[in-house]
């Protein structure tokens, strides 16, 4: 088991990454609370809390102060659960201990959420603010160029495989799980000759990946429906494809990530590579925007580069596309990501040489 010795009447920094595959946690220290500083290396207002919650690859910085009577004390990580599939629902524990505790005493454990305790981790999602004027704080943009609806869940394709066991039986048909985002579903261009980056920078995405992922869903439905957990109907199913959003350099982006509840609702980490983003606003059901855009905050919104979706509900971010490449979205849940849940992002090159993609190493191995 792991321990942290520190001594008593300190402050500690602990910069707290979740490295698991597939489970959001709770972190807890017994008899400490936590005081939050940054999130996915972005700095936030000053939040007190005793629990900490992250989705798979998210990061918190925050500070303990060790004002406890000397002794041991454990941290541990629970995972939170948002969905009723099965994962290891272990307890991971470390320990916490001052100096000159004593070794023949058990340390204290913590009072841990209940795994399933969304308002929770709601609360904590939610009420982290960014550091308006701080280090690195660049106002939010308040004119969008680029306006998208993105939904995304659990999907099903048909399944052709042989053998016993190879396939899953629903309602007459063979399938296999997969995932989507605005219904198509995501597959990288193995076998194309080149990926989508060297596609990008050569000027010929012709056969790697096409550039029509849609800005918005095929069709507008009741997305948080209950019904729709069954899968017995077409929105479960959606097509294979290597699709790409071309923006502007320079562009302002807003996009509604809402979640769905085809094949059953869960919390869904959405990660963007190659941005940080403003979380303007997150709630529960479907996104309306005539309701929900007053809840939308410029002043200090979080900045992050994952944001965990709420469980039947959606978030709406804000960025600007000043990084040019092709740049993968998807689910940090490591189990969605190959199933589809993702897209790419093709930023164009800007107007000068330092804002244009570099050309590949020479020693660039080839796909």
């Amino acid at each position: 088991t792991y321990k942290l010795n520190v001594k008593q009447g300190k402050r500690y920094l602990l910069r707290i990454i979740n490295a698991a595959l597939n489970e959001q946690h709770f972190f807890k220290i017994a008899n400490h609370s936590f005081t939050v500083v940054a999130i996915d290396a972005s700095y936030t207002r000053q939040y007190e809390t005793d629990v900490i919650v992250l989705a798979p690859g998210q990061t918190v910085d925050a500070i303990i102060c060790t004002n406890q009577s000397v002794g041991s004390y454990y941290m541990a990580f629970t995972q939170y659960k948002s969905s009723a599939v099965q994962n290891n629902n272990s307890t991971t524990r470390a320990v916490l201990v001052y100096e000159g505790a004593s070794q023949s005493l058990a340390p204290i454990m913590p009072d841990l959420p209940d795994q399933t305790d969304t308002p929770t981790a709601h609360r904590f999602y939610t009420n982290i603010t960014g550091l308006a004027g701080g280090p690195h704080w660049t106002p939010v943009p308040r004119t969008v160029d680029e306006n998208m609806f993105v939904t995304f869940g659990i999907a099903l394709t048909p399944c052709n495989l042989p053998g016993p066991g190879a396939c899953i039986p629903l309602g007459g048909s063979n399938v296999l799980l997969s995932a989507s985002m605005n219904n198509e579903s995501f597959v990288l261009p193995k076998g194309r000759g080149s990926s989508m980056l060297e596609a990008f920078y050569r000027n010929n995405a012709s056969g790697v990946y096409t550039k029509d992922f849609p800005s918005q869903p095929p069709f507008v439905f009741n997305y948080t429906d209950p019904s729709l957990a069954t899968g017995s109907n077409l929105l479960s199913f959606a097509p294979k494809s290597t699709k790409a959003k071309t923006l502007k350099f320079n562009s302002t982006v807003q996009v509604v990530l809402q979640n769905t509840a085809i094949l059953g609702t869960e919390n869904h980490p959405i990660h963007i590579h190659g941005f940080n983003f403003y979380v303007l606003a997150q709630g529960f059901g479907n996104y309306n925007d005539t309701e929900d855009e007053s809840k939308f905050n410029f002043v200090n919104p979080q900045v992050r580069n994952t944001i965990a979706v709420p469980v039947g509900g959606w978030a709406v971010i804000r960025f600007r596309a000043d990084n040019p490449g092709i740049w993968l979205v998807h689910c940090h849940l490591e189990n969605h990501l190959p199933w589809g849940l993702a897209m790419t992002f093709e930023v164009e090159n800007g107007p000068t040489p330092s804002t244009r993609l570099p050309a590949p190493p020479a020693n660039l191995p080839k796909c």
